[in-house]
């Protein structure tokens, strides 16, 4: 392993959905819960922009 590397080879799906991403998704929200990534596709997000910017974790929307 590379220790330079900051690419990662897991891929990526909306924590609420499930939908993956192709590659990186520039547009999708992500969020740092219980110290782990979460990312959020943008269907998901804009359902639940309110909570998002009041800093709820996800398991409160």
């Amino acid at each position: 392993m590379n220790p330079e590397a900051t690419e990662t080879d897991e891929t990526i799906a909306c924590a609420r959905c499930g939908i993956p991403a192709d590659g990186a998704p520039p547009t999708w929200t992500c969020s740092f819960e219980n110290g782990r990534r979460r990312y959020f596709c943008d269907d998901c997000a804009r359902a639940n922009i309110r909570s998002i910017e009041g800093r709820l974790d996800s398991a409160w929307w």
